[in-house]
């Protein structure tokens, strides 16, 4: 930020607010209201920050609707956080990407090449790949062979592509993340603890011997338009059929994808997120922090999957879960509920529990019991 500049008005019109203006300023930056100077477009998006406009030396604030504050030129929105990216994507500077094809790129003769393509240091791109009209590839990416990148994606640093990977157009992955890896999928000779545990509940025989096979990954990853995957995730082909990701999802940092899994369209998966093989989310869904579910379990459309969640089962369109095991919302806050009641009730035997002590002597020496 610092580099560009804009008027009220211009920034009024490009979010859509209604502008009040009580002093003309050039505005090259945003911030929250305590860092703000004269410069600075304040971002007073809820009631705290609102607060904090008191004592800030901004002279133009970005507001819900409804929101006057005397002395100080406003914005007011409707939706402030839509309101928000729309200022961000003004001011941001994106980073600087290849121009041309760098002289220690490695493209093999048979890969093919839209226009405009940037290509940076180390890039290496295998037989037969095609990459897409104005796509960059920052130093140090991998594309495997026969794979298939859109156009206008961005590829930053580190990023590996595995072999006839299917990616959309305008898709973002960030650094070190690894798209189309074999899955973690293996065969033992014999029945296993897992198999035991599953069909008997327990582990009653031991093999020392186990010999345990790989199960080859012939399947691929195709990933839709518009997909924004997190630096050092990991999403592993599939075994036979692809693992699929829908348009418009977007995936933090540090997620673990397994094999054979379809992530619906405008899905929103958050950091440290790990997804068992074969599971099926649907679109729209949610999977906040350090979730984890089970191999081939289902998650309708529209569904909430809360932090640290640990999902078992599937779960039917519009759920909201949380807990571990993982059950719906409104049945852990019963539970919860029964936990305070149960500690009432402990509370109350404790008070009363030497009237029942001496109850039970007296039935003793009584000879009764």
């Amino acid at each position: 930020m610092g580099e560009k500049k804009f008027s009220l008005e211009e920034l009024a019109q490009i979010v859509g607010g209604i502008l009040t203006k009580a002093s003309d300023v050039t505005i090259d930056k945003v911030a929250p209201p305590k860092i703000a100077d004269e410069n600075t477009l304040a971002l007073a998006m809820n009631e705290d920050e609102i607060q904090n406009m008191a004592t800030s030396k901004a002279k133009a604030v970005l507001v819900p609707l409804g929101v006057n504050l005397d002395g100080i030129s406003t914005i007011e929105v409707e939706r402030p956080r839509l309101a928000f990216m729309k200022l961000l994507n003004v001011f941001y500077i994106a980073p600087d990407t290849p121009r041309n094809i760098h002289p220690t790129a490695v493209i093999d003769p048979s890969a093919k090449l839209g226009q405009n393509v940037s290509i940076g240091a180390n890039v290496f791109v295998g037989r037969d790949a095609v990459i897409g009209d104005n796509t960059a590839l920052m130093p140090n990416v991998y594309i495997g062979k026969g794979a298939t990148i859109g156009s206008d994606c961005l590829f930053h640093p580190g990023v590996n592509i595995g072999d006839f990977i299917k990616i959309g157009s305008r898709c973002i992955i960030h650094h070190g993340a690894s798209i189309g890896a074999d899955g973690f999928s293996f065969v033992t000779e014999n029945p296993n603890n897992i198999e035991q545990a599953r069909s008997e509940g327990a582990i009653k025989e031991v093999n020392t011997d186990v010999k345990v096979f790989k199960i080859p990954s012939l399947g691929s990853v195709e990933i839709g338009d518009d997909v924004e995957i997190g630096a050092n995730t990991c999403i592993d082909r599939g075994t036979v059929e692809n693992t699929i990701i829908g348009a418009q999802t977007k995936i933090d940092d540090l997620v673990m994808i397994g094999h054979n899994c379809r992530i619906g369209k405008a899905c929103t998966i958050v950091s440290q997120v790990g997804i068992a093989g074969s599971c099926v989310i649907g679109d729209r869904v949610v999977i906040a922090g350090q979730a984890g579910l089970k191999d081939h379990i289902e998650i309708g459309d529209d569904s909430i999957i809360l932090a640290q969640a640990g999902v078992s089962k599937s779960f039917p369109k519009k759920s909201v879960v949380m807990g571990a095991p993982a059950v719906l919302r409104k049945d852990f806050i019963k539970r919860l509920k029964y936990l305070d009641e149960a500690e009432i009730m402990v509370q109350k035997y404790k008070k009363y529990q030497h009237l029942l002590e001496d109850y039970e002597k007296f039935l003793n020496e009584d000879g009764k019991i």
